[in-house]
């Protein structure tokens, strides 16, 4: 009997450093305060990056946004302080 690679027992995939196009997802409360905060951090954690691939999604009402940022990773503690530093701020309400 052959394993299902579907299965419990699989391991996530690997990411390889520098990793291109790694996408972060962050969703808050809608408003410019909220963009101009995230960008500042992508910015100060992922040097040059391109503002132009930068999603903006509103909630159905208008009350939620998402902002997705493509980066490039340059290892786990990048990926960890970023995180860090943006669900620390009240109006982050998840980073995926």
């Amino acid at each position: 009997m052959v394993a299902s690679q579907t299965g419990s027992g699989q391991e996530p995939p690997k990411i390889e450093f520098p990793c291109e196009d790694y996408p972060i997802k962050v969703m808050g409360d809608s408003g410019p305060e909220f963009h101009q905060f995230a960008i500042e951090v992508m910015e100060r954690h992922a040097p040059g990056l391109d503002q132009a691939r930068i999603t903006i999604k509103d909630s159905r009402n208008g009350r939620f946004q998402s902002i997705t940022f493509m980066i490039t990773a340059t290892g786990i503690d990048q990926l960890q302080a970023l995180h860090q530093e943006l669900i620390a701020s009240p109006m982050t309400k998840m980073v995926l």
